[in-house]
Protein backbone atom coordinates (compact mmCIF):
# COMPACT_ATOMS: atom_id res chain seq x y z
CA UNK A 1 0.00 0.00 0.00
CA UNK A 2 0.97 3.13 -0.69
CA UNK A 3 0.60 6.20 0.42
CA UNK A 4 0.95 10.14 -0.08
CA UNK A 5 2.80 11.02 2.87
CA UNK A 6 5.48 8.55 1.76
CA UNK A 7 6.98 10.95 -0.31
CA UNK A 8 10.07 12.73 0.21
CA UNK A 9 9.51 16.36 0.50
CA UNK A 10 12.40 16.60 -2.21
CA UNK A 11 10.30 14.87 -4.50
CA UNK A 12 7.58 18.06 -4.13
CA UNK A 13 10.60 20.46 -4.11
CA UNK A 14 11.93 19.09 -7.41
CA UNK A 15 8.84 20.81 -9.43
CA UNK A 16 10.54 24.04 -8.58
CA UNK A 17 13.77 22.81 -10.14
CA UNK A 18 15.13 24.45 -13.59
CA UNK A 19 13.21 23.26 -16.98
CA UNK A 20 16.77 22.24 -18.28
CA UNK A 21 17.33 18.66 -17.92
CA UNK A 22 21.39 19.47 -17.67
CA UNK A 23 20.83 22.52 -14.80
CA UNK A 24 18.16 19.83 -12.85
CA UNK A 25 20.79 17.53 -12.77
CA UNK A 26 23.47 19.77 -11.35
CA UNK A 27 21.01 20.81 -8.85
CA UNK A 28 20.14 17.03 -7.93
CA UNK A 29 23.66 16.46 -7.60
CA UNK A 30 24.27 19.53 -5.08
CA UNK A 31 21.23 17.96 -3.18
CA UNK A 32 23.32 14.62 -3.11
CA UNK A 33 26.58 16.15 -2.03
CA UNK A 34 24.46 17.93 0.71
CA UNK A 35 22.88 14.72 1.96
CA UNK A 36 26.32 13.08 2.08
CA UNK A 37 28.10 15.88 4.40
CA UNK A 38 24.73 16.20 6.73
CA UNK A 39 24.48 12.26 6.90
CA UNK A 40 25.54 9.98 10.01
CA UNK A 41 29.50 9.08 9.64
CA UNK A 42 29.06 5.72 11.73
CA UNK A 43 26.35 2.87 11.04
CA UNK A 44 23.71 2.39 14.13
CA UNK A 45 23.74 -0.36 16.31
CA UNK A 46 20.30 -2.07 14.48
CA UNK A 47 21.99 -1.58 10.91
CA UNK A 48 21.62 -4.99 9.88
CA UNK A 49 21.53 -4.27 5.97
CA UNK A 50 25.73 -3.12 5.84
CA UNK A 51 28.83 -4.85 6.09
CA UNK A 52 31.83 -3.57 8.23
CA UNK A 53 34.12 -5.13 6.03
CA UNK A 54 34.96 -5.48 2.15
CA UNK A 55 35.46 -9.42 2.13
CA UNK A 56 32.73 -10.76 4.03
CA UNK A 57 30.23 -11.89 0.50
CA UNK A 58 27.27 -13.69 1.71
CA UNK A 59 26.16 -16.97 -0.46
CA UNK A 60 23.34 -15.13 -1.36
CA UNK A 61 25.04 -12.28 -2.76
CA UNK A 62 27.34 -14.82 -4.77
CA UNK A 63 24.38 -16.44 -6.10
CA UNK A 64 23.10 -12.89 -7.21
CA UNK A 65 26.30 -12.22 -9.16
CA UNK A 66 26.42 -15.08 -11.02
CA UNK A 67 23.01 -14.41 -12.47
CA UNK A 68 23.78 -11.11 -12.88
CA UNK A 69 27.12 -9.80 -14.74
CA UNK A 70 29.03 -6.88 -15.20
CA UNK A 71 30.60 -5.36 -18.28
CA UNK A 72 33.81 -6.82 -18.99
CA UNK A 73 36.09 -3.63 -18.49
CA UNK A 74 38.43 -4.86 -21.46
CA UNK A 75 35.89 -3.85 -23.70
CA UNK A 76 36.25 -0.18 -22.60
CA UNK A 77 39.32 0.12 -25.47
CA UNK A 78 36.91 -1.29 -28.37
CA UNK A 79 34.06 0.77 -29.97
CA UNK A 80 32.45 3.12 -28.46
CA UNK A 81 29.19 0.63 -28.15
CA UNK A 82 29.41 -2.04 -25.72
CA UNK A 83 28.65 -5.58 -27.31
CA UNK A 84 25.63 -7.18 -26.05
CA UNK A 85 27.32 -10.11 -24.52
CA UNK A 86 29.22 -7.41 -22.30
CA UNK A 87 26.77 -4.76 -21.43
CA UNK A 88 25.93 -5.06 -17.72
CA UNK A 89 22.82 -7.22 -17.17
CA UNK A 90 20.93 -6.61 -13.84
CA UNK A 91 17.53 -9.16 -13.71
CA UNK A 92 16.17 -7.84 -10.68
CA UNK A 93 13.10 -10.87 -10.49
CA UNK A 94 12.80 -13.41 -13.22
CA UNK A 95 12.99 -12.84 -16.84
CA UNK A 96 9.34 -13.30 -17.78
CA UNK A 97 9.39 -16.12 -20.33
CA UNK A 98 6.03 -15.93 -21.68
CA UNK A 99 6.17 -12.35 -23.03
CA UNK A 100 6.17 -12.26 -26.79
CA UNK A 101 5.90 -9.31 -29.81
CA UNK A 102 3.38 -10.60 -31.57
CA UNK A 103 0.47 -10.11 -28.46
CA UNK A 104 2.46 -8.01 -26.22
CA UNK A 105 0.47 -4.78 -25.42
CA UNK A 106 1.07 -1.26 -23.39
CA UNK A 107 -1.37 0.87 -21.78
CA UNK A 108 -1.28 4.18 -20.96
CA UNK A 109 -3.91 4.77 -18.31
CA UNK A 110 -4.49 7.45 -15.13
CA UNK A 111 -4.51 11.20 -15.82
CA UNK A 112 -4.65 11.54 -19.47
CA UNK A 113 -7.42 12.18 -21.83
CA UNK A 114 -7.33 9.19 -23.88
CA UNK A 115 -6.58 5.76 -22.29
CA UNK A 116 -4.28 4.00 -25.19
CA UNK A 117 -3.23 0.70 -25.17
CA UNK A 118 -0.49 0.00 -28.15
CA UNK A 119 1.01 -3.30 -29.51
CA UNK A 120 4.50 -3.45 -30.22
CA UNK A 121 3.79 -3.60 -33.82
CA UNK A 122 1.61 -0.19 -33.44
CA UNK A 123 5.04 1.04 -32.34
CA UNK A 124 7.00 -0.45 -34.58
CA UNK A 125 4.95 1.76 -37.07
CA UNK A 126 5.80 4.96 -35.56
CA UNK A 127 8.77 7.34 -36.02
CA UNK A 128 12.28 5.54 -35.17
CA UNK A 129 14.90 7.07 -32.95
CA UNK A 130 18.04 5.57 -32.05
CA UNK A 131 20.26 7.11 -28.49
CA UNK A 132 23.57 5.60 -27.60
CA UNK A 133 23.17 5.80 -24.23
CA UNK A 134 25.70 4.70 -20.98
CA UNK A 135 23.19 2.75 -18.50
CA UNK A 136 24.76 2.37 -15.28
CA UNK A 137 23.39 0.94 -11.70
CA UNK A 138 22.81 3.16 -8.69
CA UNK A 139 24.90 0.39 -6.79
CA UNK A 140 28.16 0.67 -9.16
CA UNK A 141 31.16 0.54 -6.93
CA UNK A 142 29.27 -1.40 -3.70
CA UNK A 143 31.64 -4.10 -3.60
CA UNK A 144 34.83 -1.53 -2.80
CA UNK A 145 32.73 0.00 0.58
CA UNK A 146 33.96 -0.94 3.72
CA UNK A 147 30.25 -0.79 4.55
CA UNK A 148 28.80 -2.38 2.04
CA UNK A 149 24.66 -2.60 1.41
CA UNK A 150 25.02 -6.31 1.27
CA UNK A 151 21.40 -7.53 0.34
CA UNK A 152 21.98 -6.20 -3.68
CA UNK A 153 24.00 -6.85 -6.05
CA UNK A 154 27.76 -7.04 -5.07
CA UNK A 155 29.01 -5.15 -8.05
CA UNK A 156 32.64 -3.46 -8.72
CA UNK A 157 32.76 -0.99 -10.64
CA UNK A 158 32.02 -3.10 -14.19
CA UNK A 159 27.73 -2.32 -13.50
CA UNK A 160 27.66 -0.37 -16.76
CA UNK A 161 27.48 -0.25 -20.69
CA UNK A 162 26.79 2.01 -23.77
CA UNK A 163 24.23 0.38 -26.36
CA UNK A 164 22.89 1.69 -29.35
CA UNK A 165 18.61 2.03 -28.13
CA UNK A 166 15.89 2.28 -30.99
CA UNK A 167 12.03 2.60 -30.46
CA UNK A 168 9.95 5.37 -30.54
CA UNK A 169 9.75 8.63 -28.23
CA UNK A 170 7.69 8.09 -25.00
CA UNK A 171 6.62 11.66 -25.18
CA UNK A 172 5.02 11.25 -28.60
CA UNK A 173 2.88 8.87 -27.23
CA UNK A 174 2.07 10.46 -23.53
CA UNK A 175 1.06 13.39 -25.92
CA UNK A 176 -0.88 11.60 -27.53
CA UNK A 177 -2.94 10.49 -24.87
CA UNK A 178 -3.07 13.90 -23.78
CA UNK A 179 -1.80 14.38 -19.65
CA UNK A 180 -4.82 16.32 -17.90
CA UNK A 181 -3.50 20.06 -15.76
CA UNK A 182 -2.75 17.86 -12.64
CA UNK A 183 -0.41 15.40 -13.88
CA UNK A 184 2.93 15.57 -12.65
CA UNK A 185 3.96 11.77 -12.56
CA UNK A 186 4.62 8.95 -14.53
CA UNK A 187 4.57 5.25 -13.28
CA UNK A 188 5.77 2.62 -15.18
CA UNK A 189 5.01 -0.97 -14.66
CA UNK A 190 7.68 -3.93 -15.90
CA UNK A 191 6.00 -7.63 -16.40
CA UNK A 192 8.65 -9.17 -13.52
CA UNK A 193 7.19 -9.88 -10.55
CA UNK A 194 8.80 -11.21 -7.19
CA UNK A 195 9.05 -10.62 -3.65
CA UNK A 196 11.13 -7.83 -2.02
CA UNK A 197 10.87 -6.25 1.85
CA UNK A 198 8.26 -8.44 2.46
CA UNK A 199 6.14 -7.16 -0.45
CA UNK A 200 4.44 -8.89 -3.59
CA UNK A 201 5.02 -6.17 -6.15
CA UNK A 202 6.13 -5.97 -10.24
CA UNK A 203 9.13 -3.84 -10.61
CA UNK A 204 7.79 -0.05 -10.75
CA UNK A 205 9.50 3.36 -11.47
CA UNK A 206 8.50 6.78 -11.37
CA UNK A 207 9.60 9.62 -13.52
CA UNK A 208 8.37 13.39 -13.13
CA UNK A 209 6.26 14.09 -16.22
CA UNK A 210 8.27 16.85 -17.79
CA UNK A 211 11.44 14.27 -17.48
CA UNK A 212 9.20 11.87 -18.92
CA UNK A 213 8.46 14.25 -22.16
CA UNK A 214 12.33 14.46 -23.10
CA UNK A 215 12.43 14.03 -26.37
CA UNK A 216 15.44 11.54 -25.86
CA UNK A 217 13.53 9.24 -23.23
CA UNK A 218 12.31 6.18 -25.62
CA UNK A 219 10.23 3.13 -26.03
CA UNK A 220 12.58 0.46 -27.60
CA UNK A 221 12.62 -2.66 -29.32
CA UNK A 222 16.22 -3.23 -30.77
CA UNK A 223 19.75 -3.23 -28.93
CA UNK A 224 22.49 -2.45 -30.82
CA UNK A 225 20.75 -3.08 -34.38
CA UNK A 226 18.66 -6.31 -33.27
CA UNK A 227 15.79 -7.52 -31.52
CA UNK A 228 15.97 -6.56 -27.72
CA UNK A 229 16.92 -9.91 -26.01
CA UNK A 230 15.34 -11.22 -23.20
CA UNK A 231 17.42 -10.50 -20.70
CA UNK A 232 16.99 -6.86 -21.68
CA UNK A 233 13.80 -6.42 -21.55
CA UNK A 234 12.27 -8.12 -24.97
CA UNK A 235 9.93 -7.35 -26.54
CA UNK A 236 9.71 -3.68 -24.56
CA UNK A 237 11.40 -1.71 -22.50
CA UNK A 238 11.89 2.14 -21.41
CA UNK A 239 15.44 3.92 -21.67
CA UNK A 240 15.84 7.13 -19.89
CA UNK A 241 19.20 8.72 -20.70
CA UNK A 242 21.28 10.14 -18.14
CA UNK A 243 19.72 8.38 -15.25
CA UNK A 244 20.78 5.62 -13.35
CA UNK A 245 19.88 2.07 -14.47
CA UNK A 246 16.80 1.54 -12.46
CA UNK A 247 14.74 3.97 -14.44
CA UNK A 248 14.95 1.93 -17.77
CA UNK A 249 12.03 -0.45 -16.61
CA UNK A 250 12.46 -3.44 -18.69
CA UNK A 251 9.45 -5.81 -19.83
CA UNK A 252 7.14 -2.48 -20.00
CA UNK A 253 3.61 -3.10 -19.46
CA UNK A 254 1.91 -0.23 -18.33
CA UNK A 255 2.20 3.42 -17.91
CA UNK A 256 0.06 5.34 -15.71
CA UNK A 257 0.12 9.18 -15.12
CA UNK A 258 -0.61 10.38 -11.68
CA UNK A 259 -0.59 13.32 -9.78
CA UNK A 260 2.81 12.49 -8.07
CA UNK A 261 1.34 11.15 -4.91
CA UNK A 262 2.52 7.52 -5.60
CA UNK A 263 5.54 6.31 -4.07
CA UNK A 264 6.31 2.45 -4.46
CA UNK A 265 9.03 0.16 -2.75
CA UNK A 266 11.81 0.49 -5.61
CA UNK A 267 11.23 4.25 -5.30
CA UNK A 268 12.55 4.35 -1.54
CA UNK A 269 15.39 0.82 -2.07
CA UNK A 270 17.20 3.76 -4.49
CA UNK A 271 17.83 6.59 -2.23
CA UNK A 272 20.14 8.35 -0.48
CA UNK A 273 19.02 8.40 3.78
CA UNK A 274 19.84 8.59 6.82
CA UNK A 275 17.81 6.09 8.41
CA UNK A 276 15.47 3.14 6.55
CA UNK A 277 14.21 5.04 3.87
CA UNK A 278 10.49 4.97 4.60
CA UNK A 279 11.18 6.64 8.15
CA UNK A 280 13.71 9.40 6.57
CA UNK A 281 11.86 11.89 4.76
CA UNK A 282 14.56 14.18 3.85
CA UNK A 283 15.75 11.18 1.61
CA UNK A 284 16.72 12.21 -1.83
CA UNK A 285 15.88 10.34 -4.33
CA UNK A 286 18.54 8.51 -7.06
CA UNK A 287 18.18 9.85 -10.30
CA UNK A 288 20.48 11.23 -12.50
CA UNK A 289 23.70 10.18 -13.46
CA UNK A 290 26.83 11.73 -11.47
CA UNK A 291 30.30 11.77 -13.67
CA UNK A 292 32.50 8.98 -13.63
CA UNK A 293 35.68 7.79 -15.50
CA UNK A 294 37.20 4.11 -15.77
CA UNK A 295 40.27 2.84 -16.86
CA UNK A 296 40.71 -0.60 -19.39
CA UNK A 297 42.56 -2.77 -16.90
CA UNK A 298 46.41 -2.19 -18.47
CA UNK A 299 48.55 -5.23 -19.54
CA UNK A 300 47.28 -9.57 -18.68
CA UNK A 301 44.83 -10.31 -15.94
CA UNK A 302 45.92 -13.28 -12.99
CA UNK A 303 42.93 -15.86 -13.79
CA UNK A 304 41.87 -15.90 -9.94
CA UNK A 305 42.67 -12.71 -8.48
CA UNK A 306 42.39 -10.12 -11.89
CA UNK A 307 44.95 -8.44 -10.78
CA UNK A 308 46.98 -6.91 -13.54
CA UNK A 309 50.23 -7.88 -14.31
CA UNK A 310 52.63 -5.87 -16.16
CA UNK A 311 56.23 -6.23 -17.38
CA UNK A 312 58.91 -4.13 -15.65
CA UNK A 313 59.96 -0.96 -17.24
CA UNK A 314 57.72 -1.52 -19.75
CA UNK A 315 55.57 1.33 -21.29
CA UNK A 316 51.88 1.40 -21.21
CA UNK A 317 49.57 3.49 -22.67
CA UNK A 318 46.70 4.06 -20.39
CA UNK A 319 42.83 4.80 -21.70
CA UNK A 320 39.26 4.49 -20.69
CA UNK A 321 36.01 6.06 -20.77
CA UNK A 322 34.17 8.83 -19.48
CA UNK A 323 30.62 10.40 -18.72
CA UNK A 324 28.59 12.24 -16.94
CA UNK A 325 24.96 11.79 -18.07
CA UNK A 326 23.26 15.48 -18.12
CA UNK A 327 25.92 16.98 -16.75
CA UNK A 328 28.60 16.46 -19.16
CA UNK A 329 32.40 15.44 -18.91
CA UNK A 330 35.17 18.40 -18.81
CA UNK A 331 37.95 17.12 -17.72
CA UNK A 332 39.37 13.50 -16.70
CA UNK A 333 42.74 13.38 -15.08
CA UNK A 334 44.98 10.66 -14.35
CA UNK A 335 47.52 10.06 -11.68
CA UNK A 336 50.07 7.18 -11.46
CA UNK A 337 51.13 7.50 -7.90
CA UNK A 338 48.84 6.92 -5.69
CA UNK A 339 47.18 10.49 -6.38
CA UNK A 340 50.31 12.51 -5.20
CA UNK A 341 50.47 13.80 -8.86
CA UNK A 342 47.87 14.37 -11.70
CA UNK A 343 47.93 14.94 -15.21
CA UNK A 344 45.53 15.73 -17.94
CA UNK A 345 43.93 12.97 -20.59
CA UNK A 346 43.34 13.76 -23.43
CA UNK A 347 39.62 13.18 -24.41
CA UNK A 348 37.80 12.56 -27.53
CA UNK A 349 34.45 13.14 -28.82
CA UNK A 350 31.31 11.31 -27.66
CA UNK A 351 29.42 9.40 -29.54
CA UNK A 352 26.01 11.41 -28.22
CA UNK A 353 25.52 13.70 -25.68
CA UNK A 354 24.63 11.20 -23.49
CA UNK A 355 27.20 8.25 -24.05
CA UNK A 356 31.17 8.03 -23.39
CA UNK A 357 33.89 9.36 -24.00
CA UNK A 358 37.46 8.11 -24.55
CA UNK A 359 40.62 9.13 -23.21
CA UNK A 360 44.42 8.27 -23.73
CA UNK A 361 47.85 9.31 -21.51
CA UNK A 362 51.00 7.80 -20.98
Amino acid sequence: MVRSDAVPAAMFAYAKDPDDPQKRAATHLARVREHAVTCRDAPSSKDWAHTEVRDDFTAAEVALAKRCHGAHLETLAGDDVTPIASHYQLIHFDVPTSLREENHTLSITGLVANERTFSVSDLRSRERRSETVVLECAGQGRACMKRRFWTHVPWGVDAFGCARWTGCSLADVLREAGPLDEAAQVVFTGADKGVQGGEVQYFQRSLPLRDALNREVLLCYEMNGQPLPRAHGYPLRLIVPGWYGMASVKWLTNIEITRGDWWGYQMDAYTFADAPAHLDLSRVPVQQQQPRALMVPPGYPDFFTRTRVVAPGSLETLQGRAWGGYLGVAAVEVSTDGGHTWQRAELEAAPSALGSGGGGGT
